[in-house]
């Protein structure tokens, strides 16, 4: 997966045990919160077209695969959500999409969730996974945040990127699940722009999800 993430996204925090205390809902009180989170694709292509039928693929086949590097690792698979992806690339000044796949993640700890990245980056010739770990506010590695809200369509999400230079300059992306539930990661220092950002798109901020945690781009 292209570092495009950015924002989001994005991407893994996305049991509950001693992180459940990173995980805070900005209106009505704590949400459940993953050890880990794995954001991955097996896409190559570059998608410009959202009518395209590359589009629509489910992705089991890489989910199952996925989930069997992780077991090999000694982690726990969770649960697994399909995404669509809206990112602006400024190679090519437009917006472009891309069907991925986050995965729950526990059982791990930083270095492993490192190496599981790494693996399934080889395996599927990304230029990079995103992971994130669910983490207290307080602590030491927190560097990001995971807003979760419903209500977004990648329609929506891809009006407000192509409107709005700033967001895709620090934000990169996003990404929606497919009953319409946004899910972005941000750099800890951009929440108050990623809030505004987030309550343009019709998101009530009291019903939003936020996690707290440290996120890594496993890269080439």
């Amino acid at each position: 997966m292209m570092k495009r993430w950015g924002v989001l996204v994005a991407a893994g925090v996305l049991a509950l045990g001693p992180a459940t205390t990173g995980a805070a809902q900005a209106g009505t009180g704590p949400a459940s919160c993953p050890t880990a989170e794995i954001f991955a694709t097996d896409n190559t292509a570059i998608i410009t077209d959202p009518e395209d039928p590359r589009l629509d693929r489910d992705l089991r086949h890489f989910a199952r695969e996925v989930r069997g590097v992780i077991r090999a690792h000694g982690a726990r698979p969770g649960a697994s959500t399909l995404l669509d992806g809206v990112f602006w690339s400024d190679e090519l000044h437009r917006t472009t999409y891309e069907r991925s796949r986050e995965f729950d993640v526990d059982r791990v700890g930083r270095e492993g969730l490192h190496d599981i990245a790494e693996v399934v980056r080889k395996t599927y010739d990304q230029e990079s996974v995103l992971t994130f770990r669910c983490l207290p506010r307080s602590a030491p590695d927190t560097d990001a945040v995971e807003i979760r809200a419903d209500g977004v369509s990648a329609t929506r999400l891809h009006e407000a990127l192509a409107a709005d230079p700033e967001a895709r300059e620090r934000l990169g992306g996003g990404s929606v699940t497919l009953d319409g539930r946004l899910l972005l990661i941000a750099p800890l220092s951009d929440l108050p722009f990623a809030r505004t950002f987030t309550t343009g798109l019709g998101v009530d901020w009291n019903e939003a999800e936020i996690h707290y945690g440290d996120q890594e781009f496993v890269a080439r």
